[in-house]
């Protein structure tokens, strides 16, 4: 992509009233703008950081079984009052229609996927299964003011597991967890697995937990990796000596970015979701829920792996692999093109053909101001182009402060 035709540019500062550091890092490098309050448009460069979250995140669903789908955003309202959560569930959206019908817009999927699931569950051999989604969801937050941590409108992605007893749940519950685990680790996040409260559904949850300061969750940990646990449900006290040896436990500011927590019945009750058994029992379908915050995720990473200069994307999650720039000003207009600005269209077509996602910035800009840019952007390797370096490519890691001069062959080797 030559930059010069990219939609969305970096800005100098971003807007007063942005105040969260994940929000005016990504506005400032050209990532999203927002829309109103909690509400944000992503622009290219978001948008290919979402969807390469977006597919790790599917591998490893699918690792485990998950099947896609896509579910309604605008939903039944009989299907909230059934649960009894059309009064009860305080940041639901409900919009009323030129018939004067209420509809609730989706801040989650349990009355969705059940009445959907009864249609195709009857015996002991539909199950188990599990269905997942990555969707939009609406919240009416009260304190939407952390970027895109906390919105009113966000990607999610959110497994639903059915099962025929207990046992069976508990099994994929834990796979589940290693799955999770994989995710984080790929997308370069340390997300501690947190013990928490599993409100009206069981009695213990798990919440996934990022150290930050901006974070809105407390929770209480162990460094040594054997024990977290929400801060607010947890009779644990910061500076309590580890069972294990490790030390003191400590209390940190986290950002929860996702969360699974077993549903037991309760929503199988409902809506009357059995199955029967081999003695042709009607038994109630066991069923467990498991949350990933998509948008969420990328505001997190903007917020733990920034430096001074901007960004710093892992390869996994960068909107592009490479960031190309040729130095050579005004010389980018001459007819015919400068030798510099023949061998930087080399350089981008010969790895493209390789198979390395290119953003050039091909702008007559000073080499200032597109080193700034490069760093506010945050692409993981920096590919300059120059007369002094001849045919040679200056490469240079975003988090590093050495740089090598090499062949294109060499080049396009290593990036490989």
């Amino acid at each position: 992509m030559r930059y010069s035709k990219l939609f969305g540019k970096t800005i100098k500062n971003a807007p007063n009233d942005e105040v969260s550091l994940n929000s005016k890092l990504l506005t400032r490098a050209g990532f999203i703008r927002r829309e109103v309050s909690g509400v944000y448009n992503y622009l290219p460069l978001g948008l290919r950081v979402i969807e390469k979250i977006s597919n790790i995140v599917r591998e490893e669903m699918h690792a485990i079984g998950g099947q896609e789908l896509l579910l309604s955003a605008l939903q039944n309202k009989q299907s909230w009052e059934k649960t009894g959560r059309w009064k009860s569930f305080d940041v639901l959206f409900k919009l009323t229609s030129v018939l004067d019908r209420e509809y609730p817009l989706g801040p989650t999927h349990e009355e969705v996927i059940i009445p959907l699931a009864k249609q195709f569950i009857s015996s002991y051999k539909d199950l188990p299964f599990s269905v997942y989604q990555i969707q939009t969801k609406f919240r009416d937050e009260k304190r939407a003011k952390s970027g895109i941590l906390r919105g009113r409108e966000f990607l999610m992605k959110d497994l639903y597991s059915f099962h025929a007893d207990e046992k069976d749940f508990k099994k994929y519950y834990e796979t589940v967890k290693k799955a999770y685990k994989k995710i984080f680790k790929r997308l370069g996040l340390i997300a501690i697995e947190t013990e928490a409260s599993g409100g009206s559904f069981s009695k213990v949850s798990h919440e996934y937990q990022v150290i930050a300061a901006a974070g809105e969750d407390e929770i209480i940990y162990c460094p040594g990796g054997d024990f977290s646990a929400n801060s607010e449900i947890s009779p644990v006290k910061e500076g309590k000596q580890c069972d294990l040896g490790h030390g003191a436990l400590k209390k940190v500011k986290a950002i929860e970015v996702g969360n699974i927590f077993p549903l037991g019945t309760k929503f199988s009750d409902a809506f009357g979701l059995t199955y029967k058994n081999k003695e042709g029992k009607d038994i109630p379908v066991v069923m467990g829920c498991y949350g990933i915050g998509i948008s969420r995720l990328m505001g997190t990473i903007a917020e733990v792996h920034n430096d001074e200069k901007g960004i710093v994307w892992s390869k996994e999650v960068a909107p592009y692999d490479v960031h190309l720039v040729h130095l050579g000003g005004v010389e980018a207009a001459a007819s015919p093109p400068s030798e510099v600005i023949r061998f930087a269209d080399e350089v981008y077509e010969t790895l493209k053909k390789n198979g390395v996602e290119v953003l050039w910035d091909d702008r007559e800009e000073s080499p200032g101001t597109k080193f700034a840019d490069a760093d506010l952007i945050g692409i993981p390797v920096r590919l300059v182009v120059s007369k002094r370096n001849g045919d040679k490519v200056e490469f240079k890691n975003r988090n590093s402060e050495k740089s090598e001069l090499l062949s294109l062959g060499e080049t396009a080797k290593k990036l490989r």
